[in-house]
């Protein structure tokens, strides 16, 4: 008996062999169709074929093994070959590491994001001219070379601060520019993207309008770089094919900005999620920034969560920093006063 289970061992290993076979072939094949269907624009993955394709196999099904067996192995197959199929896409996509090796720099004024550890900071809105020529003034002196500032702000309430819109980015515009900083602002409209790009060095698209497509590619032919914020609620994959409709209009200057994601954690305002960034510079060639403000919410975290993002080869942090938080006209509990950031700036300067 034990020599026949040895023979039928034998004969499963000579089968387990031609079934690698022929999975191997099944594959190289699923390989060609993928690539065929993404140069005509097709989806890869067809429902209906699959459910055929299930149906013939049931019906074929000479057995042992049950019809929901079959489907259950057939269905892990299909899967394997759909993630074949996908993965030859990411060596199109221009994100990708894998078709841009090299690291993108995006220059934007005096800044270089991906060749120098940079900070971008700023009120989170535009209120005044004193208040931004002070915090301009002040984050120059510091070394900082990327001055933030909303002027057009989206709230969560509409009957909260929506910002001073033109006379704002003109506000903001003329602080960077005597003070010789860069400066970012939000864009949240397509009719908007025109005016915004004369007054800013640096286009913001903010978390919620990540998947904003007409938005995503007015910016991108704008032919600014861009500061793209990851959803709240966004995949990675989402982020990064966000960033895809930017770049397919021929404007490589962009920006990954990770920046907190909701989850049922109550003691922050978002959770960072610092995988996520350290995932964007392993697989794009664009710079990754992370917004440790809109992470936390909490003044107290900004520094350690900082310090982290740095040691894991993040390219800038971002943080918000008012003259007076305490009469910010919007997020105030969240935003750094002068003395506060003095002391943020400190604790990674030795990762700057």
């Amino acid at each position: 008996m034990r020599t026949r289970i040895k023979e039928l061992r034998e004969e499963i290993d000579r089968i387990n062999r031609e079934l690698l076979g022929l999975l191997a072939e099944r594959g190289r094949i699923a390989q060609e169709i993928g690539r065929i269907q993404t140069a005509l624009g097709l989806p890869h993955y067809d429902p209906v074929r699959e459910a055929e394709m299930l149906d013939y196999l049931t019906r074929e099904n000479p057995g042992p093994f049950p019809n929901e067996t079959i489907k259950h192995l057939f269905k892990e197959i299909f899967k394997a070959s759909l993630t074949l199929e996908e993965s030859e896409d990411q060596k199109a996509f221009l994100y990708s590491r894998k078709r841009h090796p090299e690291p993108t720099v995006v220059e934007a004024g005096p800044a270089r994001f991906g060749a120098e550890k940079l900070v971008i900071a700023g009120p989170c809105s535009i209120e005044s001219r004193a208040q931004m020529e002070e915090t301009a003034a002040f984050l120059a002196k510091k070394g900082v070379k990327v001055l933030r500032g909303g002027a057009f702000k989206p709230r969560t309430s509409p009957y909260a601060f929506q910002g001073l819109g033109e006379e704002g980015l003109r506000i903001g515009r003329d602080a960077a520019r005597r003070h010789g900083l860069a400066f970012v602002t939000e864009v949240m409209d397509t009719r908007d993207v025109e005016m915004v790009a004369e007054y800013a060095d640096i286009l913001q698209v903010g978390a919620r309008n990540m998947q904003n497509f007409a938005l995503l590619k007015e910016v991108g032919q704008a032919q600014k770089p861009v500061l793209l914020k990851r959803g709240m609620s966004a995949t990675v994959e989402e982020w990064f094919y966000a960033a895809e409709y930017i770049l397919a209009q021929g404007n490589d200057q962009v920006i990954l900005v990770e920046r907190g994601i909701r989850t049922f954690e109550k003691w922050t305002r978002n959770t960072l999620d610092l995988s996520g960034a350290v995932l964007a510079k392993q697989e794009t060639h664009l710079p990754v920034v992370v917004d440790v403000t809109h992470a936390a919410g909490r003044t107290d975290l900004l520094a350690p969560l900082a310090r982290a993002a740095l040691a894991a080869g993040v390219d800038a942090v971002h943080v918000e920093v008012h003259p007076n938080p305490l009469v910010a006209l919007s997020d105030n509990r969240q935003q750094l006063d002068f003395a506060g950031f003095e002391r943020f700036l400190e604790a990674i300067r030795d990762l700057l």
